[in-house]
């Protein structure tokens, strides 16, 4: 098991930034990709980035490119997401989660079956 644990979210203005984290406990981190999904009030969960367990590899959704960046450190078994130029439209609750584990460290994925671990979710509340 894997354990994941949000935190960094609130309210914000529009404009305004946001730094999430994501502390993971339990199995190995360094080995799994991640990644942050949000889910908006009454849509579907929606993939936001996600970064390779070496670091080096990173995926976005265009709606949060040269916004949003994702950053990971295994030594701390942390993933972040510096969230820039919020949008009242970011507004969501922010999941990070843990893909399965794999040897190819630039691997990542924007498909939410390819994760097996999911935190709790921290709520981002962006006002115009």
């Amino acid at each position: 098991q894997v354990q994941l644990v949000e935190s960094g979210g609130g309210l914000v203005q529009a404009g305004g930034s946001l730094r999430l984290s994501c502390a993971a406990s339990g199995r190995t981190f360094s080995g799994r990709a991640m990644g942050w999904f949000r889910q908006a009030p009454g849509k579907a969960r929606e993939f936001v980035a996600a970064i390779s367990w070496g670091g080096g590899s990173t995926d976005y959704a265009d709606s949060v490119k040269g916004r949003f960046t994702i950053s990971r450190d295994n030594a701390k078994n942390t993933v972040y997401l510096q969230m820039n130029s919020l949008k009242p439209e970011d507004t969501a609750v922010y999941y990070c989660a843990g893909a399965r584990a794999t040897s190819d460290r630039d691997h990542t994925s924007s498909r939410a079956y390819e994760y097996d671990y999911w935190g709790q979710g921290t709520r981002v509340t962006v006002s115009s």
